[in-house]
């Protein structure tokens, strides 16, 4: 996959439309609902959650995604349960080191997006690793959302054009959207085509609050240990039916790829 350039906030509709989605974003949620309904400990969800990450990164790469980003670890999580979180950093450094090699003799590149700063030296330096080892494959790139929320990213963006509005480099004329979209996670790939959301609750959860601008909008009931790549295929098929105007009308629409 060639590299892609800093993406823009106003999307261009030629480059936008297609029957597969380049880029896939995934709130994988019902892990804990999934363990209460088989009479396991949450921690059993999580286990069988990562289960199922792996059968969706294999079964993306299959259909030819680009990119595939996936909510990990938001930056409310932290007000779960201690032994729950503490679980979760534990299976989250054990699939770092069990499937980084794996993904990376399948040509995966792997990239984190979040504030990395709370997670202990052991996992940021697993995180650094695996972008390091993977960071010229070409076959699709993985994002790890972890410690991510939408307005922190979106935070973040605008203090660094602050941060060079002060120095001189940049004057406040020139913030502009385009500018923030520059800044904000993941501006060297294209924006998420598709939002899937699983488990049956219908928001977004502070995920990916610029990227999602224009995006598709699926969700499922399946709670997330359950989808599988028959899930995904639907909801695959149930983008491909959909028109993507970003402001134009139907007609406007048909006229432009008629033209094509």
């Amino acid at each position: 996959m060639d590299r892609e350039q800093p993406q823009s906030s106003a999307p261009d509709i030629d480059s936008h439309q297609g029957s597969l989605p380049r880029h896939v974003a995934i709130i994988m949620d019902g892990n804990n609902r999934w363990a209460r309904k088989q009479g396991l400990p949450g921690e059993e969800g999580h286990r069988a959650g990562e289960a199922a990450v792996q059968a969706i990164i294999r079964q993306a790469a299959k259909r030819g995604i680009e990119a595939l980003t996936l909510f990990a670890f938001s930056s409310e999580n932290w007000r779960r349960p201690q032994a729950e979180v503490n679980h979760l950093m534990a299976l989250f450094l054990k699939a770092l080191e069990g499937r980084v090699a794996e993904l990376h003799e399948k040509n995966v590149r792997i990239r984190f997006i979040g504030d990395r700063s709370a997670f202990s030296p052991d996992l940021q330096q697993g995180m650094a690793e695996a972008e390091t080892l993977t960071a010229d494959n070409t076959m699709m790139t993985v994002v790890i959302a972890v410690n991510y929320g939408g307005q922190w990213d979106i935070a973040q963006a605008a203090r660094q054009l602050a941060e060079k509005v002060a120095a001189g480099s940049l004057s406040a004329q020139e913030v502009t959207s385009d500018a923030l979209a520059a800044h904000v996670s993941m501006a060297d790939l294209p924006l998420p085509d598709l939002l899937i959301r699983t488990g049956g609750d219908q928001r977004i959860s502070n995920f990916l609050l610029w990227q999602l601008a224009y995006s598709e909008l699926y969700f499922s009931p399946t709670l997330w240990p359950d989808f599988d790549e028959a899930a995904l295929d639907v909801a695959l098929q149930d983008y491909a039916g959909r028109q993507r105007r970003f402001g134009r009308s139907g007609d406007e629409v048909a006229g432009l790829k008629g033209e094509q």
